[in-house]
C-alpha cells in the first residue's frame, strides 16, 4: 500500500516515493490545486523564478508549489539523470519543501523528439490556493515502464528494448496499472480525471482501444505528446490529473 503523507505547509497530501519527486498530490480540505502552463517552455532557473513571481502575486507561500511538468533536450543516462535530479531538488530544499529525504512535489519529465528545448525547462506547474469548498484537485506524477526506487532502471524495465506491438502493450499495461495504483492511494479513479497524457514516439493504435479506452483512461480524451521518457531505454510514459482550475500564461 502506498504511503500517503500530508504536507501541511503546502495544503496537500502526497504519495511518498523517491527523493526527486512524489507519486502524486491531492489538495487537502480548504485548498484546491491550480495548474499553470507556460506559453512556451522556460529554462529551469528562469522557470523557478517565474513560478516564485506567480506564487507571490497569488499570495501563496513557496511551499504551495506541488507539481511540475518538465521538458528536457534528450533522454539522460542514469548517472546524468541523478545529477539533474539533485540540482533540481536543491531549489525545493531552499524553498523549504524538500527536507533532504522526502520530496512531496509531483513531477513529469519528458524529452521532445522534435524541436526540443536546449536545456531542461518548465512546461507547466501546479500550486495550491485557498478554497472555501471541499478539497479539489489531484495530479499524478509521470511513470514509465520501470518501477521507481530501484538501484537502476535498466535491470527492471518491462520488455527492455522491445518496441514490438506486444512489447509496447505490456509496457502500457504496467504504466496504466501504476497510474491506477497511485490514484487509488489518493482516493481517485479514472472517472475523476480531467486529463490523461501519454508520452511516446511509438505506435499507440494496437492497444489504444482495449488497454487505454476500455479501462476509462481516456474518458476526457487522451493527449499524446510526441516525447520520450527521461532515461535512455524507456519507451512509454503517462500521467493524469483531475483539476477544475487551469490556465496558460505568457512568459
Amino acid at each position: 500500500m502506498a504511503d500517503v503523507l500530508e504536507f501541511r505547509p503546502g495544503g496537500y497530501r502526497f504519495i511518498k516515493a523517491v527523493f526527486q519527486y512524489s507519486g502524486g498530490v491531492a489538495a487537502m480540505p480548504g485548498y484546491r490545486i491550480r495548474r499553470v502552463r507556460f506559453a512556451r517552455p522556460l529554462p529551469l532557473a528562469s522557470g523557478f523564478a517565474r513560478i516564485e513571481q506567480v506564487l507571490q502575486t497569488a499570495g501563496r507561500p513557496l511551499t504551495a508549489f506541488c507539481q511540475c511538468e518538465l521538458r528536457s533536450p534528450a533522454p539522460f543516462t542514469e548517472q546524468s539523470f541523478r545529477a539533474f535530479n539533485e540540482s533540481y531538488a536543491s531549489t525545493l530544499k531552499r524553498w523549504a519543501i524538500f527536507d533532504g529525504t522526502t520530496n512531496p512535489v509531483a513531477r513529469s519529465n519528458v524529452c521532445l523528439a522534435v524541436d526540443p528545448p536546449p536545456e531542461p525547462s518548465f512546461y507547466a506547474f501546479s500550486y495550491t490556493e485557498a478554497a472555501a469548498d471541499t478539497a479539489s484537485g489531484f495530479v499524478i506524477s509521470g511513470s514509465a515502464e520501470a518501477p521507481e526506487g530501484r538501484a537502476n532502471y535498466r535491470d527492471h524495465t518491462v520488455r527492455l528494448g522491445d518496441t514490438s506491438a506486444a512489447g509496447l502493450r505490456e509496457k502500457a499495461r504496467f504504466v496504466l496499472g501504476e497510474m491506477e495504483r497511485r490514484m487509488g492511494a489518493l482516493g481517485f479513479t479514472w472517472r475523476d480525471t480531467t486529463a490523461t497524457q501519454v508520452y511516446t514516439i511509438r505506435d499507440l493504435h494496437p492497444f489504444l482501444a482495449d488497454e487505454i479506452v476500455k479501462r476509462d483512461a481516456a474518458h476526457s480524451g487522451l493527449t499524446w505528446h510526441y516525447c520520450r521518457p527521461p532515461v535512455i531505454g524507456l519507451d512509454y510514459e503517462m500521467d493524469c490529473r483531475g483539476l477544475l482550475f487551469e490556465q496558460v500564461i505568457d512568459v
